[in-house]
Parts: structure tokens; C-alpha cells; sequence
């Protein structure tokens, strides 16, 4: 009996995932308290390590299960403490509010994307130009809106064409219901086109994830360590635009070159073509919509257009908190569109709040990185360096840790500790303010490496839409390389050759002016 017990305990444990997975868990969960009564440093980057692993085997087991098991147990035995994890939630609210609020708003809109992309795909036949495409709408996007919101739309357009293929391939009706999850329903037929057509959305699905970062990079709203550093240097929205664009525009350029020789090659799984059978269903789709609309469905979209540009507006004029404007884009959307049930809204946040569960997670393994002092070897070494080297090293050092850690993170704990360095007279503002731009860049463009990195990788990693197109984190990895060596070898060089002489010109034109030491906000917060 006592044996059976046991097996069923093991058996409800994490569910379905793999017996070695399972048991990999538990080892972690035994290791860890004695590694860290032997060398809590050393268990603190263990802990990160089988953190990164656990997000690493997301398609295996959504990774706030492990993940959260790891950081209890990491509280229990004093890595960090629950009050450092809530401040650690606390100084990121808005980006858990925009993954609340803005995703469900975005859910609201769909039928107006779904119209408006299914053109643009159906309409551009050639490859390279709908990649094109989809890269710098993603791009210009991301620099008014932040970059999850971006990726949100995005995964909701490919969910949207991969239901109504998977719906007509099962040998259903548009409007009919279907499970898109099982492929059981497609005929053998079918199933050639489905599997060229999962490869072409994962195309799109990562020329857009890197599009949001090439976006992102760009300006103090593009990301929410960009909004950190702009405070901390007291820059606006233009100056942080043009002290960013010696380096922000020739990787701009590059990137856009990286997808048109991948799409050219069929690099790295690139190149996939839209099968004719696909193209004819989503042309007959869009032709039925077309006609079956009525004059109530067609104001929704007018009023879903309106709301679009409000959400612009309001968002690029930084009118509100970006959540708060989502929750405005909710109950605009819902009731102009009669949306009035409790069980009809509950629908759009189910992607989102699976995801805001595991970034709290995330928060966690921050305080424990932060109590642990993990970064601050890294910080100091860097900062013995002097002049363009100094900036190098920062865009690097800065690089190499948001590949494994969140960028949001690794920037502000970055500027903070020059923001320290500044105030003590270790640097001088000219400096600092080069050292800004270092940081920004250096944690928005190498990151794209790992889902690790950037969390509009990692939601698009364990929504709904990965396992669908099976799109695992090594492919992922995989897709991002050619992006992740040009980006940060363009990045590098741009920081060493060009950004100090480009400042220059830019202080001699007058299009940015210099700020005194004082004018670094002073409010330096120390763990």
C-alpha cells in the first residue's frame, strides 16, 4: 500500500512530464539546500542555472510549476526573502498591469488584426517582402508600445490563420468549433500543407520577436529598462531617440539585411513559402468574411480602428501607466462591441495570466540574484575599465547577462550601480551619459539569443501558440543566432567606433546638449 502511495504522489507530480524530468526536479530540490549551506554564492548561480533550465524544458512542463518550487524552497532556506521579492514586484508593477491589462485588451481587437494582417498576408506574395514587412511593423510598433504588447497581437494573428486552416483542413466549416490543439481530424493531404505552413508562421513569428526588438531598443517606451534609464539620466522621449541612434539605426539596417539574406538562403529553417492550398483557404476565408459582414460587424471594426489610435496616442504621449491604458482599451472595446458577461471576458486573460504568474517567479530568482551579490564581481571589473573599452566592455558584459537573465533586470541594476559610480565621482557625466547608451543597447540586442532575455521572447515561448507551431526553445535559440551575431557584432562596433564621435556631432549640432552631474536622479536604491 505504502508503495502504491508513493507511486501515485509521483505520478500527480508535475503531471505528464517526463519520469527524468521529473526526477531532474526533485534532485535540484535536494541539492540546493546543502550547496547553500557550503557556498551560498555558488547556490545562488545554481539556482539561476536550473531556473534557466527550467524555462529551457518549457514545452516538457510550463516552467512556473519547477520554477516556483525552486523558489520556495530558495526562501525557505534563506536565499532571499519574501519582502525583497514583493519590492522586486513592487518596482515592476506597470510591466505585470500591461501583461494583465494590455494583452486582454489587444484579445478585444482581434477581428480588426485578423482583417487587417489577413490582407496584408493574403496580398504579398512575395516572401521576402511579407518578412520585410512583418519585421518593421513589429519594429515601429515596439517603439511607441511596448514590446510584449507587440508580441501579443502578433501570436494572436498567427493563432487566428493557423485555427482557420487547421478548422478546413479537419473538413469543417469556418464557424464551426474545433480543437486546432489535435491533429487528428487533418487528412494525410493536409498534414504536408499543415506542417509548411506551422514552418512559414514560425517565420513570421520570429522575424517579428526580432523586429520588437530592433524597435525596442530605439526609445525610452520600446522596453521597460528603457523607461529606467531615461529616468535616471533625465532624458525626454527625443533625446533618448537620437542619443541612441548612432547605434540603434546601423543595427536597424543590419537586421533588416539579416532577414532578406534568410530568406534568400533558407538559412536556419528560413525561407518557408505559404502553401497554395493555405493561400486559397485563407483567400476564401477572408472573401466569406467579407461578405457575411454586417453593418454591426463592420462598426466594431470602425470602432476597434478608433481604439487602435487611441491606444498609439495615448501610449506614445505617455498620457498614462502603459497597463492602465490598457484596461482603458478593455472597457472601450468591450462596450462598443456589447461584450457585457463576466464568462465573455474571463476568455481574454487567460493567455496573459499564466505568464504574469511566472514573472512574479521571475521577480523572485531577482531578489535571490540581488541577495546573493551574483552581479557585482561583473559590475566592478567592468568599471576598471576606461574610455571606449570601458563602453565595449559594458555593451558586452551587459549583453552576455541578458542572455541568461532578464534585460529589464540586468539594465537597472546596471545603471544604478553607474548612477552610484557618477555620484561618488568615479566618472564624469559625459561619460555617464555614454555609458547609459551602452546599457541600453547592450541589454536590448544581444538578448534576443535565449527567451531568457527577453520576456516578449519568453511569452511567445509558453503561449499557446508555441506547442502549435512547434516552436521549442531550441528552435527558438536556433532562429534567433544569425540575429543574435549580427545584432551584437554590429551593436559592438557601432559602441567602439562610432558612438563617441557621433555624441560629438551631436553636441557641436546642438540636437542634444550636455547635463551636469546633478541632474542623474539621486534616488540609487541599495538591497
Amino acid at each position: 500500500m505504502q508503495t502504491s502511495m508513493i507511486s501515485a504522489v509521483f505520478s500527480n507530480f508535475l503531471g505528464h512530464a517526463p519520469n527524468w524530468y521529473k526526477q531532474t526536479i526533485i534532485a535540484f530540490l535536494i541539492i540546493n539546500p546543502v550547496l547553500f549551506m557550503v557556498d551560498p554564492y555558488l547556490a545562488g548561480w545554481t539556482l539561476v542555472i536550473q531556473f534557466i533550465f527550467t524555462l529551457a524544458m518549457a514545452l516538457k512542463c510550463y516552467p512556473l510549476q519547477p520554477g516556483g518550487l525552486l523558489l520556495i524552497e530558495a526562501m525557505f532556506i534563506g536565499m532571499t526573502t519574501p519582502g525583497h521579492m514583493m519590492h522586486e514586484i513592487e518596482v515592476n508593477l506597470e510591466v505585470l498591469l500591461l501583461l494583465v491589462f494590455m494583452v486582454a485588451g489587444i484579445y478585444f481587437m482581434k477581428d480588426l488584426l485578423m482583417f487587417l494582417f489577413t490582407k496584408l498576408v493574403i496580398g504579398v506574395k512575395n516572401k521576402m517582402v511579407l518578412s520585410l514587412s512583418f519585421i518593421f511593423a513589429s519594429a515601429f510598433l515596439s517603439a511607441f508600445l511596448d514590446a510584449l504588447t507587440v508580441v501579443a497581437v502578433i501570436i494572436s494573428v498567427g493563432l487566428g490563420f493557423y485555427s482557420i486552416y487547421h478548422k478546413v483542413a479537419s473538413g469543417k466549416e469556418f464557424h464551426s468549433d474545433h480543437d486546432h490543439t489535435s491533429d487528428d481530424g487533418v487528412d494525410s493531404l493536409g498534414s504536408n500543407d499543415l506542417e509548411n505552413f506551422r514552418a512559414f508562421l514560425r517565420n513570421l513569428m520570429m522575424h517579428s520577436a526580432v523586429g520588437t526588438a530592433l524597435g525596442g531598443v530605439m526609445t525610452m517606451v520600446g522596453e521597460p529598462q528603457n523607461l529606467i534609464i531615461a529616468d535616471k539620466a533625465g532624458w525626454d522621449f527625443v533625446e533618448f531617440f537620437i542619443r541612441m541612434a548612432p547605434v540603434s539605426l546601423p543595427v536597424f539596417v543590419f537586421g533588416l539585411l539579416t532577414t532578406m539574406i534568410l530568406e534568400k538562403t533558407g538559412w536556419f529553417t528560413y525561407g518557408a513559402k505559404l502553401p497554395n492550398s493555405v493561400r486559397k483557404i485563407l483567400t476564401d476565408y477572408s472573401e466569406h468574411m467579407d461578405k457575411s459582414r454586417s453593418k454591426r460587424e463592420t462598426a466594431k471594426l470602425v470602432v476597434q480602428a478608433l481604439i487602435g489610435v487611441w491606444l498609439v496616442v495615448g501610449l506614445a504621449t505617455h498620457m498614462a501607466s502603459v497597463g492602465l491604458i490598457g484596461l482603458s482599451v478593455i472597457v472601450l472595446a468591450t462596450s462598443m462591441s456589447g461584450i457585457i458577461e463576466e464568462h465573455a471576458l474571463g476568455k481574454a486573460f487567460e493567455e496573459a495570466l499564466p505568464f504574469t504568474a511566472l514573472l512574479c517567479v521571475f521577480f523572485g530568482v531577482v531578489a535571490v540574484i540581488i541577495d546573493q551579490g551574483l552581479f557585482q564581481p561583473v559590475i566592478h571589473w567592468v568599471l576598471s575599465f576606461e574610455g571606449e573599452t570601458q563602453m565595449v566592455m559594458f555593451y558586452l558584459a551587459n549583453g552576455v547577462l541578458s542572455m541568461v537573465s532578464d534585460n529589464v533586470f540586468v539594465g537597472s541594476v546596471y545603471i544604478t550601480e553607474v548612477t552610484a559610480a557618477l555620484q561618488a565621482g568615479q566618472i564624469t557625466r559625459d561619460q555617464y551619459d555614454m555609458l547609459a547608451v551602452a546599457i541600453n543597447t547592450g541589454t536590448n540586442l544581444p538578448s534576443v539569443a535565449t527567451p531568457n532575455g527577453q520576456a516578449a521572447f519568453l511569452f511567445m515561448l509558453t503561449s499557446a501558440i508555441a506547442p502549435l507551431l512547434r516552436l521549442s526553445y531550441g528552435r527558438m535559440v536556433m532562429m534567433a543566432l544569425p540575429y543574435t551575431i549580427v545584432l551584437t557584432i554590429v551593436g559592438l562596433v557601432a559602441t567602439y567606433v562610432g558612438l563617441a564621435d557621433a555624441t560629438q556631432w551631436l553636441y557641436d549640432m546642438h540636437l542634444i546638449e550636455h547635463h551636469t552631474a546633478t541632474e542623474a536622479v539621486s534616488g540609487v536604491v541599495s538591497h
